[in-house]
């Protein structure tokens, strides 16, 4: 592969997926570690350790509904009532001791943590969501989850959550979410 090409490709995945290894890359396009290192020198972009600390400094600075210890992964983009993205890194302490597969409660309140994260409010809960578990995610695989808001009607938020180890879908989920800043704001009025 001609250099020039390579260095298109390794910003493109880089760009898509900014969680991915110096050794993930290596295997997508095909080379040495060492190669997608030089590569990454020469286009002076960071190992992923360093792109995801830039990107999270950012995105939590930005949360209103929820409280950044209430995430559940690492927020590593927010863009309030457009789309967010977290990762998270499962460990032993997630799996279920008897399967080693992670507990599904880490999944879904991932998601459910990222899509009120979205919602530009004081106060947001999640009224009702359709969520699917697609294949097990065993300790030590890493869960990207982005979100998306789809609909906003009134004091409702549709949010679309996928997630993902590597390239391959392990959960989805559809989140209504209500903005209730107003209610609260009126019944902490009326005492």
């Amino acid at each position: 592969m001609v250099k020039s090409d390579r260095h298109e490709l390794l910003t493109r995945y880089i760009n898509g997926n900014p969680f991915l290894t110096d050794d993930d890359l290596a295997q997508l396009l095909g080379v040495s570690i060492q190669t997608v290192r030089l590569d990454r020198a020469e286009l002076a972009i960071p190992e992923m350790r360093e792109r995801v600390k830039k990107m999270a400094r950012g995105a939590y600075q930005n949360l209103r509904a929820i409280e950044d210890h209430e995430v559940v992964g690492e927020l590593v983009n927010l863009d309030i009532g457009h789309q967010g993205l977290s990762i998270l890194l499962v460990n032993e302490e997630m799996t279920l001791r008897k399967t080693r597969v992670l507990d599904g409660q880490y999944l879904f309140a991932q998601a459910n943590s990222l899509a009120l994260a979205l919602i530009d409010t004081e106060v947001a809960l999640t009224g009702t969501s359709k969520v699917s578990f697609k294949r097990p995610v065993f300790r030590g695989e890493k869960v990207v989850a982005r979100a998306v808001i789809t609909r906003k009607k009134g004091n409702k938020y549709m949010v679309r959550v996928s997630s993902h180890v590597q390239d391959e879908l392990v959960f989805q989920g559809k989140f209504l979410v209500f903005d209730l800043s107003e209610e609260v704001n009126r019944l902490e009025n009326s005492y």
